[in-house]
Parts: structure tokens; C-alpha cells; sequence
């Protein structure tokens, strides 16, 4: 066996997240699908993180066992072949040890939230950004933000569908910053509840159209309750951007 690491892009507009699903297109089947033709076997993905349907990935990190002896470049290229009619590709391929995990070794993970704040509506990013129309004030989205990081019980932010034993949760880092139309939420944690990125961006959101102040936020992280949530914001926007070991 050879095991492979793989960073991997995709667009997760079509799909169900990433995970396996009994009745619905994964982008971990496409892999799947893929590596079987290039080796006739079963051969199994493990990722990072599970992004949820509709959300996309720039540097998704994955891992598989490969029975046949191939070098990893060449593995990409056949990889890439078989995936060419969908919007995933491999962009990097190297070997590694047997004791390397994708979702076990990763010491943090980062993801970024994209809105696109302007008037007219989305054509070329259609799906790939979250449009918001009504002016938001980036610098106050920003002092909100920091009420977040650090070590939270993030039950608010949580989905009520979430297995993660435990709502305590470490923030690294959570930042909104602006780009022209474009403003951007930057995030980084070891790891994170289901839905956590998005409901934190949806409250953002609130602050930064004047519905909610940065005691709102506080107030909201206090509750340690779902119900205490302000928004969630749609998966259009959200990308899982790359992975540190």
C-alpha cells in the first residue's frame, strides 16, 4: 500500500458536502469513483474536515491507501483524468507515512467566508459568494469578532444536528477585513462544530447592518443557546482553505 496526501479544490454547489450520503452526490464519492477506475479497488477517502452541501474548498487535505506501487505525480495525473468531467481537482500528491491522517494529524485548520457587498447582482460568482446588498460596516463586524476568539462554549453557533461531544470550542483567530466589493471573514481553529463558521458569519452579518452591537454578540455567546443565533449564513460563501500538520 502507498499512502498518498492530497490538497484538493473544489465547488460544492452540486453536492451534498463532502461525506458519503446513501441517496446524494459527495465529493468524497467522485474520489471514490475515481480512484476505482484508476486501481479496480475500493479505495477510501479520509479528509481533514466535512464540509456541508454546497460549501467549496481551495487546499481541502485528504488521505488515501493506493494497492498498486505508483509515484505521486503520476497518481494526480491519473486522479485529475478520471475527475475531469467534474468541478474537483488535485493539486498536490505526495507520499506519506502510514501513521500520517489527514483529519487526526491536523494541528489547525482554516476557513474563509466570502460576501460580495454591492447593489447589482452576481453573475461570474453566482454561488461562489454570499451577495449582501445593503451597506455593511466591516470595522464594526471586526470588533464584534473578537468577542469570539478564544476558549467558548459555542452552543449558540452550533447546529442542533452537530455530534461533537462537547460545544467547547478554541477561536484561534476570527477576522473581517475589506477588499473593494468584497469582504471576507478569515478563521482558523483546530477544529470546529457543525455549521459553527457560518452561524458566527451570520451574526456578523447582523452587526455589521446595524441589527446587532458588539454586546449583542457577547450576549449571544453567553446564552449557550441556539435559539439565542441571529442568522445563519447561506454555504454559497464559505471556503475550506488549507490545513497545518
Amino acid at each position: 500500500m502507498n499512502r498518498f496526501k492530497l490538497t484538493i479544490e473544489y465547488n460544492g454547489a452540486n453536492y451534498h458536502g463532502w461525506q458519503l450520503q446513501n441517496s446524494a452526490p459527495s465529493i468524497q464519492e467522485e474520489l471514490e469513483m475515481a480512484a476505482f477506475k484508476l486501481c479496480q479497488t475500493e479505495c477510501r477517502f479520509f479528509a481533514a474536515g466535512r464540509t456541508d452541501a454546497g460549501v467549496h474548498a481551495k487546499g481541502m487535505v485528504a488521505h488515501v491507501d493506493i494497492p498498486r506501487d505508483m509515484e505521486a505525480f503520476k497518481f494526480m495525473e491519473a486522479m485529475n483524468y478520471h475527475l475531469k468531467d467534474v468541478p474537483i481537482s488535485i493539486l498536490h500528491s505526495e507520499e506519506v507515512d502510514e501513521d500520517f491522517h489527514a483529519r487526526f494529524s491536523a494541528k489547525k485548520r482554516y476557513y474563509r467566508y466570502h460576501i460580495i457587498n454591492r447593489r447589482a447582482k452576481l453573475s461570474l460568482q453566482r454561488g461562489l459568494a454570499w451577495q449582501i446588498k445593503e451597506p455593511l460596516d466591516v470595522q464594526a463586524m471586526q470588533d464584534a469578532a473578537q468577542v469570539l476568539v478564544g476558549k467558548h462554549d459555542f452552543t449558540t453557533f452550533r447546529s442542533v444536528q452537530c455530534q461533537s461531544k462537547s460545544p467547547l470550542k478554541t477561536l484561534e483567530s476570527l477576522n473581517v477585513s475589506r477588499e473593494g466589493e468584497s469582504i471576507y471573514v478569515d478563521t482558523s481553529a483546530i477544529s470546529y462544530l457543525h455549521h459553527q463558521v457560518r452561524s458566527m458569519v451570520g451574526c456578523l452579518y447582523y452587526v455589521g447592518k446595524g441589527k446587532w452591537t458588539k454586546d449583542d454578540m457577547k450576549n449571544a455567546l453567553k446564552a449557550a443557546d441556539r435559539h439565542a443565533l441571529g442568522f445563519n449564513a447561506p454555504p454559497d460563501g464559505l471556503y475550506f482553505m488549507k490545513v497545518e500538520y
